[in-house]
């Protein structure tokens, strides 16, 4: 059996799970719908760390959206209650695929359900669903710029940027603040990030950002990822996961985190320096780790102190 590019992506990202221990390849088959040995192939031969060639489509006769149902179930497997216009959008703006919506909408109607039985999801349970990946204490981080703008431009600064990260497990959040998102400053902020967890997480997942990746490719092909970031992930000893076009949702916890520190560290607020900018964090973050957060239902600082005692070692030096 060759796995289709799309779902080879979608297993990748259970790599560092399953090679920490953390879930085993029945946990992996059943979390993405795979057979147990075609998980066991590609996570434990090193000759799968490339995606595999599309196979030639068959001779049958197909339907115009069966060329693009692979994509639109991979949206539905990460959002089960992706709405088809948003689908029909992003199949646009992400892969230049034109096609009528009530094809995507007619779809939808047989996919829908096929997906949510796959998921586990029963009919009566799709309303107001969400359905989350959960991770392990150290296993992962996620990664994102925020743009401030002119929040500093009084004080002759004209672009603010935030870096974020947050460990997955736990949702414990790092920030700081910059004037440029170059290579060197993004590898800075990575440096900082750690030495404020304590330690490295297994993976750390990206947006295709120019920082990591070195240019844009078609669905189902390898990322060229920027040789700086691989040297970098190689000394921190951190696998790269850079999120596939059609996973929405892939960084969500991050995503959620700009908007929160925005909320409750910047809104009302006058700064007149990136220094009082990064301690306004610096001191938000104890109120944000004594909170109960509302997904994993645990004391976010109580769940933190899991994450980072699983994190890995930092290096002796940078």
């Amino acid at each position: 059996m060759v796995l289709d590019p799309r779902r080879w992506l979608e297993l990748r990202r259970f790599r560092p799970l399953y090679e920490s221990g953390a879930m085993s390849l029945r946990e992996i088959a059943k979390e993405t719908g795979l057979n147990r040995r075609t998980v066991s192939k590609y996570l434990k031969d090193p000759a799968s760390v490339a995606p595999p060639k599309r196979e030639t489509a068959d001779q049958r006769p197909r339907r115009v959206v069966d060329e693009v149902a692979p994509l639109i179930d991979a949206m539905l497997r990460s959002e089960i209650l992706l709405k088809g216009r948003v689908i029909h959008e992003r199949l646009a703006q992400e892969y230049g695929v034109t096609i009528n919506y009530q094809r995507v909408k007619l779809y939808l109607q047989e996919a829908r359900p096929r997906i949510a039985e796959e998921l586990g999801i029963s009919p009566g349970d799709l309303a107001g669903l969400h359905r989350r990946f959960e991770v392990v204490p150290g296993a992962q981080a996620q990664v994102d710029w925020g743009d401030e703008g002119k929040i500093l431009a009084h004080v002759g600064i004209p672009k603010v940027y935030s870096f974020h990260m947050t460990l997955s497990y736990s949702r414990d959040p790092f920030c700081c603040f910059t004037t440029s998102q170059d290579l060197a400053t993004f590898f800075d902020c990575h440096r900082a990030a750690f030495a404020h967890f304590g330690g490295v997480p297994m993976s750390i997942v990206y947006d295709r950002t120019k920082t990591v990746v070195r240019r844009h490719v078609a669905p189902g092909e390898a990322v060229p990822l920027h040789p700086e970031a691989v040297a970098f992930a190689g000394h921190y000893d951190f696998d790269i996961d850079v999120l596939a076009a059609y996973r929405p949702q892939g960084k969500g916890r991050v995503e959620r985190q700009v908007n929160i520190v925005r909320d409750h560290v910047l809104a009302g607020r006058a700064f007149s320096s990136i220094e009082e900018l990064n301690a306004a964090f610096a001191a938000w973050v104890p109120l944000r780790r004594a909170k109960v957060h509302g997904t994993h239902g645990e004391v976010i600082g109580h769940r933190a102190v899991r994450d980072h005692m699983a994190l890995r070692p930092l290096p002796a030096t940078p």
